[in-house]
């Protein structure tokens, strides 16, 4: 069967309403051709038992399991009942299995889907607060997974001899909508009044940005200003630095990200060098580039192979260094030879491109395995089908 004629059973540790970013771009795509169940962690609370069902898109559902906090059974029973009622009430009967975090098989493996993606978008392993099992279960996703796509080209190269099918996709651009920040004329208020030269970061705030890094270049260069956009996540607010020079202007929609970027005059990936950066390869440098801004970014390995190697973005290795880039890229006075290289670069680079490229890979793998299944004729009742009978709605 088609994957455009099932649905898609998303399991997701994000939650829908965070950051815009790759799996909402992905799956709204996916959504043009069948129905989306994002499956979001679960709230506790003081209530009974209950999903909650929204539709932020046309045929996007995210899914919330509420858990009561009261009761002592078992939660990991008890959200696979709750997804059991989701699949009767909404007639889940063709479906693919779309994984981003590997957690997610403890409700899950009751069910038997079509095909089971796994997209590894970050080494979730190396993050702040990561559960100590959570190596154990990528393993055991693996080994039930179809298809294994990758969110950069260095998680690639980590994964690659870990399955037969591990495919690499970068996280991509709408360059139409990052494209606005070339002709945006008006400044969003709590921007408009900060001087020039401005110098900005948006996306999360966690244990991957480099604190100590903001710290040194804005102490300094008291005279450039620093904008900070994004939640501030994992880490203590405190810990962050403090100065006339810099503005923590809080998350902001997707929406309004290309108004913040045109006012900036250079842009910035300071991320930290440790284990959680060791294999991201951040959505936000093909932004900023697509936006028209020069981009500064620390030595991130898929960051210098794509785009510091092509000379299109500046790689620092410390405070110094990125006074110096900053200093350089303020002195320029024409940037048109380089905007016409960046366009170049990132002609074929859009997340439209990399959805239809996993739809070419999903329909085969789904439509050899329906192949075999046909060959076999007869499938085991599935463990879904005992669970559900003991389930009531």
């Amino acid at each position: 069967m088609d994957p455009l004629m099932n649905d898609i059973v998303c399991f997701s540790h994000l939650r829908w309403n965070f950051v815009h970013q790759r799996p909402q771009h992905l799956l709204s795509r996916f959504a043009n051709n069948s129905r989306i169940f994002f499956i979001e962690e679960p709230i506790i609370y003081e209530g009974m038992d209950k999903i909650e069902l929204k539709s932020p898109h046309d045929n996007v559902y995210v899914v919330v399991p509420y858990l009561q906090s009261s009761l002592s059974t078992c939660a990991v029973e008890r959200q696979k009942t709750l997804l059991v009622m989701l699949f009767r009430q909404q007639v889940i009967k063709n479906y693919l299995f779309w994984y981003y975090t590997p957690q997610a098989l403890t409700i899950s493996d009751i069910f038997r889907p079509k095909l089971i993606v796994y997209d590894c978008m970050d080494e979730l392993s190396a993050f702040k607060f990561a559960p100590i099992e959570l190596k154990q279960k990528e393993k055991e996703l693996f080994s039930k997974s179809d298809i294994i796509f990758t969110g950069g080209q260095s998680l690639f190269e980590a994964k690659k001899n870990l399955h037969d099918a591990v495919y690499c996709f970068p996280s991509s651009i709408d360059k139409v909508h990052f494209g606005k920040a070339r002709t945006c004329t008006k400044e969003p208020e709590d921007q408009a009044k900060i001087p020039f030269p401005r110098i900005g970061f948006y996306g999360v705030v966690d244990e991957r940005f480099d604190i100590e890094l903001l710290r040194q270049v804005s102490d300094a260069r008291p005279d450039w200003q620093f904008v900070i956009i994004g939640p501030i996540v994992k880490i203590d607010p405190t810990t962050l630095p403090k100065s006339d020079n810099i503005h923590y202007l809080g998350s902001k929609s997707y929406d309004e990200l290309p108004l913040y970027l045109s006012g900036w005059d250079i842009a910035t990936c300071m991320f930290a060098r440790n284990e959680s950066t060791k294999y991201i390869s951040p959505t936000k440098t093909p932004e900023y580039l697509a936006g028209g801004k020069p981009v500064i970014s620390t030595n991130i390995k898929d960051v210098v192979d794509t785009y510091g190697k092509n000379d299109l973005v500046y790689i620092v290795e410390n405070a110094q260094e990125f006074i110096e880039s900053a200093e350089k890229e303020l002195a320029k006075k024409d940037k048109k030879v380089w905007l016409e290289k960046v366009d170049s670069f990132l002609m074929n680079n859009s997340w439209d491109i990399t959805w239809a490229s996993m739809m070419v890979l999903m329909r085969h793998k789904l439509n050899t395995k329906s192949a075999l299944q046909r060959k076999s004729k007869i499938l085991p009742q599935t463990v879904f089908e005992n669970f559900s009978r003991n389930v009531a709605i």
